[in-house]
């Protein structure tokens, strides 16, 4: 017990230490551990915990920087001062503007003539050293990105104070910061859509919870002031301790402590955690609350699975956002029904699922499967799923551009799970088999 005290004091020193770093500073985990006398394993956690908490962030061909932590209502458009983090640019002039939203990019590889058409305001010229085409992307409306490390005129900085529109200096050339812009703005829109546990609690007014001192009088009358039936236990510095629930406290009379009869150190989630995270707790673990809390155990608010289902059912009907590379692989597969009304799927072997040797990857193998079945789970049911077995068989290998079937057959189906044999054919040929176990999200 006294090692484990003193890892979390070593890996809070780590968080404290990484706050406590000036914005821009770059992070490197054997740095981390070296300075503060740790392994290069709990620097690297805690690294990764301050990047979930959103304190550092990994940039490419940069590394791991200290950044100021962005409110969780992410917009879908970059500003100008993102730009100039994500390209690890220098603003050379209308620093004013930086908070200013950009709609578009345009790359400067044409006549000046030609580049008028496709710049208007809030819009970003990627250019090179071409002092004529910075003066006539800012007149426009439009900031400015330089790449290369190159500087521009007194004139054009002048000119960009006065109507507050950046213009900003890279060392990358135009290609690279293209492709770390675009990069940026595919991560953002996932990440969007991605919704966490911080999302529901947001909008909650107030924490509804128990000391370690009430009784179970305590515990009636705010069941009947909120209409809840589980609620956590503080200790008196506000550390969740346990969580009590109605059928915790049946038969017991009012006056009881209700230290004696609650479930003592229970499932917690934090802010960060996605809730599909937090879906699949509820499922394995077979509860309907979660206390939320900080990283040193402090109570936060709480979560229940009517919750957690409501919000990710909300999120599925968000339009689309970013794709993920599980979405990219399966939006190559088409869905059919055989003459039973059985789905099954079809598609073609993209060289993005191969391997070096060309065959498919054996984790895209599954990831389709897995796919597939949890697809024909829900349209059986009409309820959602997680996977809680597979066991898998590659029989042969499939190379790249063979058109595949992939066939889920259910093998047995309860309020609670479903089982499946899924089959993939190259023609009429097997080539893998899965067997998969499910539990459903939606019943306790």
């Amino acid at each position: 017990m006294e090692g484990h005290e003193e890892s979390v004091t070593k890996h809070e020193q780590l968080l404290q230490h990484i706050e406590s770093l000036k914005i821009g500073t770059k992070i490197s985990v054997r740095k981390l551990a070296k300075s503060l006398g740790v392994s290069e394993g709990t620097a690297y956690r805690a690294v990764k915990e301050a990047e979930n908490l959103g304190i550092v962030i990994t940039k490419e061909r940069i590394g791991t920087v200290r950044v100021e932590k962005k409110p969780r209502n992410i917009s879908d458009q970059l500003t100008f001062g993102d730009v100039v983090d994500i390209v690890e640019g220098h603003v050379l002039g209308g620093a004013e503007g930086l908070d200013k939203t950009l709609h578009k990019y345009v790359i400067g590889a044409m006549k000046i003539d030609a580049m008028t058409r496709y710049i208007d305001a809030g819009s970003l010229l990627i250019i090179g050293n071409r002092d004529n085409a910075h003066s006539m992307a800012l007149e426009q409306g439009a900031g400015v990105l330089i790449t290369g490390g190159f500087g521009t005129s007194r004139e054009v900085k002048m000119l960009a104070d006065r109507l507050s529109l950046p213009i900003i200096s890279s060392r990358h050339d135009t290609f690279t910061v293209a492709s770390m812009i675009n990069r940026a703005i595919f991560d953002r829109l996932i990440k969007k859509k991605i919704m966490l546990v911080e999302d529901i609690v947001a909008s909650k007014p107030k924490v509804n919870m128990l000391k370690v001192t009430s009784n179970i009088s305590d515990f009636d009358q705010l069941s009947i002031e909120t209409g809840a039936q589980h609620f956590p236990v503080v200790d008196e510095w506000n550390r969740v301790i346990g969580i009590v629930s109605r059928k915790n406290v049946e038969d017991l009379a009012g006056d009881q402590n209700i230290e004696k009869c609650l479930t003592r150190h229970p499932i917690t989630v934090g802010l960060q955690t996605s809730l599909a995270s937090a879906a699949q707790i509820m499922v394995w673990e077979g509860i309907d609350f979660l206390p939320v809390v900080d990283r040193n155990r402090k109570l936060i608010s709480s979560v229940t699975r009517r919750e957690v289902l409501q919000a990710m059912r909300d999120a599925k009907n968000q339009p689309q956002l970013g794709e993920t590379f599980e979405h990219l692989m399966w939006n190559g597969f088409a869905e059919e029904r055989d003459e039973r009304g059985r789905l099954f799927y079809h598609g073609v072997i993209t060289p993005q699922m191969a391997t070096d040797l060309g065959t498919i990857s054996h984790g895209v193998l599954t990831s389709l499967l897995t796919q597939a079945g949890l697809n024909v789970a829900k349209d059986l049911s009409g309820g959602d799923y997680v996977v809680d077995n597979i066991t898998t068989y590659f029989v042969h290998p499939v190379q790249i551009e063979n058109p595949v079937v992939i066939s889920p057959v259910v093998l047995e189906m309860s309020r609670r799970a479903c089982k499946l044999e899924i089959v993939m054919t190259y023609q009429d040929h097997l080539v893998s088999k899965a067997v998969m176990t499910l539990q459903s999200i939606d019943h306790a």
